[in-house]
């Protein structure tokens, strides 16, 4: 059997659904051998593209998403995506053609030792020398993506190793099973929480990832103890009607204060990422009483040193936990975070404001999706906006990167999503200069028949940075850029497009579009001009934000 078509039976073996990339000359043979596959390759107009697609397709499914590309500039392309999954913890395999081995040793045309590149953004790195190799480096890469945490994997298959013959075959998939933490590390952590006068569970994506939401959510409503969800966790518990559920907290100091922290003699983190929300933020003294809930232990930082650490299935661990644990009545829970994300919302509920105010956008978003419908975030101003104010009722509805927080993500991100999740309408929800940055796979989209809706956030400026700069200097700089016009550029792919002219046509457009059988492009003035009342109700953005 020849090597590209073994590799191609072994991304089958592993359940590949989808394979976003380019192809190119050093990728022939493996192109060749998926139209014989029953894996669809998804060609994108961009190997950023490409990684974003699988980046949040291995978020939305636990599914490690795959991107390909060929040698030197096209794997070059992979990286912000590739690193962003790695960093956002989601399982993504990508893979490049390279040049042969015979000419790898001197300077050679668009050669780059690309497994060094990409070794710092991955979990796993490697080149493939023997066919006979193929597959045992292709479950590597899918077990260590796959595995907690989830990352990235790269894969450099030379040229002539694709065209050599080999005898091997995939190997087995097993799955792997997590433990659960000692009886007495438990019992321990039960006497710790009911000895506590005001304890908080802070939640992070990895109770996503465990698909451990009902059990958080039984917990917490047991024991009365108030949540706080990370931006990658909104959803986890149900906002909306849940007098527990505190809301959002993430990067912004104030939240110390608004989401309870200070007042709390005991933090429960449960499938907390570090990366998502900083402990010198949220325990800045360096004086809480830590108790972490994960699948893996915890990573040492002087800030976050947990007392007591329950390894293993976060669903089993808290369900032991809780059966363990019996609280007092429950004592009335001041909500400052969670009342003023509601009040804010409220009061903009019915503004008339042009251009649009933030909150306007998010409320009309959120009255027009249905609760399991999703929403891809781009990063920038509006990022803040829709992570602190997007009532989101269940988990993985309100996509956020916020590791690497790479913009660019929501026009492919979105293209995944629907494509893994035909039946649910999904939304890009990005600023203007994000959408730029990959709004060409507005064709791939069309092409590939993904309805989504791209709903354009439209400043003409990089808003983030110029409210940054201006908390910071006074003033600004370099900020502002002219966009085409968004219509006509939508219409020029065949798509559907609205151009928003007052406050009372986004929720009906909106609503159209999400019944739309097509791509549908909606460019919405915002007017950023209260960014700094979102500071002061919530927080200071300034000095955490992440560059």
């Amino acid at each position: 059997m020849q090597a590209a078509k073994l590799f191609v039976e072994c991304l089958e073996n592993e359940g590949v659904e989808y394979i976003f990339g380019i192809p190119g000359e050093e990728n022939l043979d493996m192109m060749d051998a998926l139209l014989d596959s029953k894996i669809q390759f998804i060609t994108t107009r961009h190997e950023q593209g490409a990684a974003f697609m699988a980046d949040v397709y291995g978020r939305l499914t636990g599914k490690a998403g795959v991107c390909v590309s060929t040698l030197g500039p096209g794997a070059t392309n992979l990286v912000t995506g590739v690193a962003d999954a790695n960093m956002d913890n989601a399982p993504l395999v990508a893979i490049a053609g390279q040049a042969a081995t015979t000419r790898m040793h001197k300077e050679s045309h668009q050669v780059v030792d690309l497994v060094s590149m990409f070794k710092p953004i991955t979990k796993y790195a490697t080149q493939i020398l023997e066919p006979g190799t193929i597959p045992e480096v292709v479950r590597k890469a899918f077990k260590l993506a796959q595995t907690e945490k989830p990352g990235a994997s790269f894969i450099d298959f030379p040229e002539n190793i694709a065209e050599m013959d080999t005898n091997e075959r995939p190997l087995t998939v097993f799955q792997n099973r997590l433990t659960t933490a000692s009886e007495t590390l438990i019992k321990q952590a039960a006497i710790a929480i009911q000895q506590a006068k005001n304890p908080l569970i802070l939640v992070g994506n990895g109770a996503v990832r465990a698909k451990a939401g009902g059990e958080v959510y039984a917990f917490s409503k047991q024991l009365h103890i108030p949540v706080v969800n990370t931006f990658m966790a909104k959803g986890i518990v149900p906002f909306f009607k849940n007098t527990i559920a505190m809301g959002t907290a993430g990067l912004q100091k104030g939240d110390y204060e608004n989401g309870g922290f200070s007042k709390a003699d005991i933090v429960i983190c449960i499938g907390f990422d570090m990366v998502e929300y900083h402990p010198h933020l949220w325990n800045p003294n360096r004086n809480h009483k830590i108790i972490h809930i994960d699948t893996l232990a915890a990573e040492v930082d002087s800030s976050y040193m947990p007392e007591i650490e329950l390894v293993g299935d976060i669903a089993h661990n808290l369900q032991n936990l809780r059966s363990l644990i019996n609280l007092a009545e429950p004592q009335p829970i001041d909500h400052p975070l969670r009342d003023a994300t509601m009040q804010e919302m409220n009061r903009c509920s019915n503004s008339q404001d042009w251009p649009l105010l933030p909150q306007k956008i998010i409320w009309d978003l959120r009255t027009a999706m249905k609760s399991d419908d999703i929403a891809i975030c781009d990063v920038g101003a509006h990022k803040m906006w829709m992570a602190r104010m997007f009532r989101a009722e269940k988990p993985n509805t309100c996509i956020i990167s916020n590791g690497f927080a790479g913009m660019g993500i929501a026009v492919p991100g979105a293209i995944a999503a629907k494509l893994a999740f035909p039946n649910q309408a999904v939304v890009a929800v990005t600023g203007d200069a994000g959408f730029m940055m990959n709004s060409q796979e507005i064709e791939t989209a069309m092409r590939c028949n993904a309805p989504i809706v791209i709903l354009i956030w439209n400043d003409s400026q990089y808003g983030l940075i110029e409210w940054k700069q201006k908390r910071k200097y006074g003033r600004s700089a370099f900020i502002d850029f002219k966009n085409p016009d968004f219509v006509q550029y939508a219409q020029s792919f065949g798509a559907k497009a609205h151009r928003i002219e007052n406050a009372d046509q986004l929720l009906p457009t909106l609503e159209e579009a999400l019944k739309s059988p097509t791509v549908t492009v909606i460019d919405c003035p915002v007017n950023y001009s209260e960014n700094d009342r979102l500071t002061e109700l919530l927080g200071n953005v300034i000095s955490e934000m992440q560059s």
